[in-house]
């Protein structure tokens, strides 16, 4: 008595779509597990196994009855606009010495070309010669710039 199939509408149904419902319109670190459900859904007098309400949930969340739209936001950019900035450390051979130098790599998300300039040591004129802080506003590369350093 009291089996829950996914492709009938047997008496269960409202009962584990108002519960499942509830815990999706919850926050994320508010939402409770599927076996918290089968034990609330339990307490209601449901006598089925907790495989029929996992194999339920997941179809339930397939079509959609988890409230979140799937979306696809295409970035795009204006040239000039962004572009991604980090430093890394590389081990070159210059003149026969190894030599560890810092590298900036830049790559600008309009038209996704890298650039890329090394430096022998860390000094000041540096970071005044990386494309994002050019040495006059002028100069100055895209107006958005996103490092990935921290």
């Amino acid at each position: 008595m009291g089996f829950l199939r996914v492709s009938s509408s047997g008496p269960w149904r409202d009962d584990l779509d108002g519960l499942l419902a509830l815990n999706a319109a919850r926050g994320a670190r508010e939402r409770v597990t599927l076996l918290r459900i089968f034990e609330d859904l339990r307490g209601l007098g449901y006598e089925g196994g907790y495989d029929a309400v996992r194999r339920y949930a997941a179809a339930w969340r397939r079509q959609g009855g988890t409230g979140a739209a799937a979306a696809f936001v295409p970035l795009s950019f204006e040239p000039g606009e962004a572009c991604q900035f980090d430093w890394s450390h590389e081990v070159v051979l210059i003149d026969g010495v190894t030599v560890t130098v810092k590298v900036a790599h830049m790559r600008l998300c309009h038209s996704r070309m890298p650039f890329v300039r090394a430096y022998p040591r860390e000094t000041r004129g540096r970071w005044c010669s990386t494309p994002t802080t050019g040495p006059s506003p002028s100069a100055r590369g895209p107006a958005r710039a996103g490092s990935t350093t921290t």
